[in-house]
């Protein structure tokens, strides 16, 4: 599913025009990337919490030379799924795979 998908889905199920769901999707999704460059946590109760994570340095291999690179360490942002989000998918394909 893309951004545009999700612009259409939403505005269908709002009533709103595409561009003032497209202007919403694009107010959220800024909201989310400024909340994580000031290294807030942001957590959605019932689907799940963004955060940052640190990564240490270590040493890796270039896939395609095989040349040995040095990653230093970097922070990233992660996504953890609530357990409410986990189980529902859980349900879903375990109903699927059945049938």
């Amino acid at each position: 599913m893309t951004k545009a998908d999700i612009v259409d889905v939403v505005s269908r199920a709002t009533g709103l025009t595409k561009v003032d769901t497209e202007a919403v999707v694009d107010g959220f999704l800024a909201t989310i990337i400024d909340s994580l460059q000031r290294g807030e946590r942001i957590e959605f109760r019932g689907f799940g919490s963004f955060s940052l994570k640190l990564r240490k340095p270590k040493k890796a291999r270039n896939p395609g030379t095989g040349d040995e690179i040095y990653l230093p360490e970097r922070i990233v942002p992660v996504f953890k799924p609530s357990k409410i989000l986990k189980d529902s998918i859980s349900l879903k394909y375990n109903n699927k795979k059945s049938q």
